[in-house]
């Protein structure tokens, strides 16, 4: 055995034996090779041990062994973006709760495992954000809507090349808003597979964050797919009540979502704030520590 897989053995061990502690709610094991069994066995971890894996048919043999597993997007993720990736999937499957703290062990898509984090659920920003989007129903992708606030936040305090943009994007309900929008400018997104522009593919989200200094909106289907940028929402609805000193963006996010069942994210250009609007109010409300000059 050569000194790098006696090292990688070893590494799991230690893991495994941490997640035995009593104090460890959940092991969430991301990775497409499972634990051996004999490395299982007799452990206090075992009942604790949940896989997030890239592959149905990996997940339903696990299953068939009475083992907890999930499926995530294959996308070649950060070994952060895993993490959290597979956090919101158990979080809206219900496999965790507030206050559980889980141990989690991954590494780079198709690489050995070489990351091990702990996380309390709740008891950061993000794992609120991803509760929140539970929250808005089995009709979105919970994976989905986390991936956007992040990127809304990212939009919101990066800017573009150092300038502030505020930008709309609206997700679910695709042909009710694309009947309700006309397109501003040429749609960069126009004749991709749709394999090439799902937002949970970083690649995209790093387009995204280019295309926002479009005039106009971003329209998602539930899944991910983007199906244009710079869309104007001709929407109106006039028993829309939106806070003072919000402007022309805001207005039109809540009157798609009261006109609609789209749900729809706004980054103020003058603040960095993202606000996540359903059926026309506000329903998450995200303010930024700082923003990049």
């Amino acid at each position: 055995m050569s000194d790098a897989s006696r090292f990688d053995r070893e590494f799991l061990k230690s893991a495994l034996a941490l997640a035995g502690q009593v104090d460890v709610n959940h092991l969430l094991f991301i990775s497409d090779t499972p634990i051996p069994p004999a490395d299982l066995r007799g452990r206090r971890c075992r009942k604790k041990l949940i896989y997030a894996v890239t592959n149905e048919a990996i997940a339903a043999e696990l299953t068939a062994k009475k083992e907890k597993a999930l499926v995530i997007p294959a996308y070649d993720y950060s070994r952060v973006e895993r993490v959290k990736v597979a956090m919101v999937s158990a979080l809206s499957q219900g496999a965790f709760k507030e206050g559980d703290l889980v141990v989690c062990l991954t590494g780079r898509l198709g690489r050995s495992l070489d990351t091990l984090m702990q996380m309390r659920i709740g008891s950061s920003l993000d794992d609120r954000v991803a509760i929140e989007g539970v929250k808005l129903g089995d009709e979105f992708n919970s994976q989905v809507v986390d991936a956007l606030i992040q990127l809304a936040l990212q939009i919101g305090q990066e800017g573009f090349e150092g300038h502030p943009i505020g930008t709309i994007i609206t997700i679910g309900d695709h042909n009710a808003v694309m009947e309700t929008s006309r397109q501003l400018t040429i749609n960069p997104f126009q004749g991709l597979s749709e394999a090439e522009r799902n937002v949970l593919d970083p690649r995209i989200r790093e387009a995204i964050k280019n295309f926002s200094v479009l005039d106009g909106a971003f329209v998602i289907r539930e899944d991910g797919v983007v199906l244009a940028a710079g869309r104007y929402l001709s929407a109106s609805d006039d028993q829309v009540k939106i806070p003072l000193g919000l402007g022309a963006r805001h207005a039109a996010a809540a009157s798609i979502t009261a006109t609609t069942k789209c749900i729809a994210m706004v980054v103020s250009q003058t603040s960095g704030a993202v606000r996540l609007f359903k059926e026309g109010n506000i329903v998450l409300e995200l303010h930024q520590t700082a923003r990049r000059n």
